[in-house]
């Protein structure tokens, strides 16, 4: 089958088509003809080997999983002996091992079946970036004051339009190119940050960016206002913007001000969660550019650089159901 392999650490160009063996299955996996895949910070970081610390996992030398990506939306090729909760044929969407790929694995909790209103494009979009948004906003009040940092990407396009849907005040922040997108997702107010600085008082600071100082953010905040910080990105090669994630919950005891920060794992409960919404039209991600299996170093070069509005996202052929994909023996 095609796929994107990695056999080193580096820059987007570490990323190459190449055929690989279609996975084979164990007894409690889903085996996911891919329609499409998200592409997110995680394989960011996967492809860099940033920061150094993620090594530990990634793998010390070299990717320890050869085929990147994991956000994914497809169809149920077969499953293991063990698996109850889909069967070949179920449309879904969630968190798999390898998923710039034609076919890729997932566990069964990883996954939930793919809302019926979207298409497997948008259905890619939402796994990491929606779970994550979810669990960044929690519950909001009517009237609220919530300030977006990063709202006109992945994440953050999320995150603006769940605010709203709990009757809050958002304000986003942006850049001028992603102005107009974030406008569209409900967003009361918009601080282009190239042009003006942070103003105004928030019951909840949502910063997705990731390097603005703690205390900045905190002098924001209302008496008893909430920080969420999303991700790990700048900082320095040994541990990134992880340093700053610990120093929000170090000084969190200390403040009446709640100070926390999330990497949210894809569950199925939450994909299901996010699908409930998604059908009943309150939410619905942000897709800003597609790019072809071949493109995939493009797509995470774009991704880093910051200027792409919403989710990006990899369209794959798959091939025709029960045909044998190029590069299978």
């Amino acid at each position: 089958m095609r796929a994107i392999v990695q056999d080193e650490y580096g820059p987007p160009h570490v990323l190459s088509l190449g055929e690989v063996p279609i996975p084979t299955p164990g007894a409690g996996d889903v085996l996911i003809r891919v329609h499409a895949a998200g592409v997110d910070y995680g394989v960011w970081h996967v492809m860099t080997g940033l920061p150094l610390i993620g090594r530990l996992g990634f793998g010390l030398r070299r990717p320890r999983n050869r085929v990147p990506g994991m956000d994914v939306a497809g169809v149920v090729e077969s499953v293991g002996a063990n698996v109850t909760a889909f069967r070949p044929g179920d449309e879904v969407y969630g968190a798999a091992t390898g998923a710039y790929a034609q076919f890729a694995l997932a566990r069964p909790g990883k996954l939930a079946r793919k809302p019926a209103n979207l298409s497997f494009t948008e259905a890619a979009a939402t796994p990491t970036s929606g779970v994550t948004a979810l669990r960044a906003v929690g519950q909001v009040t009517a009237g609220e004051k919530v300030l977006v940092i990063g709202a006109g990407g992945g994440v953050g396009s999320f995150a603006t339009q769940l605010a709203v849907t709990g009757g809050a005040h958002v304000t986003a922040v942006c850049s001028t190119a992603k102005a107009d997108l974030v406008r569209s997702l409900g967003a009361r107010a918009v601080i282009d940050y190239t042009r003006e600085p942070l103003t105004g008082t928030y019951d909840l600071i949502i910063d997705i960016a990731g390097r603005r100082p703690l205390a900045l953010l905190r002098g924001l905040l209302t008496e008893r206002g909430r920080l969420v910080i999303v991700g790990g990105e700048g900082g320095g090669r040994w541990f990134g913007g992880l340093g700053r994630l610990l120093a929000a919950r170090l000084i969190t005891p200390f403040t009446r001000r709640r100070l926390d920060a999330r990497i949210a794992l894809t569950r199925t409960a939450d994909l299901e969660a996010l699908r409930d919404l998604i059908e009943a039209g309150a939410v619905r991600p942000a897709v800003g550019r597609t790019y072809s299996l071949a493109e995939a170093s493009t797509a995470v070069g774009d991704l880093a650089t910051g200027n792409a509005p919403g989710k990006l996202v990899i369209t794959v052929d798959s091939g025709t159901p029960g045909s044998i994909p190029r590069g299978e023996p």
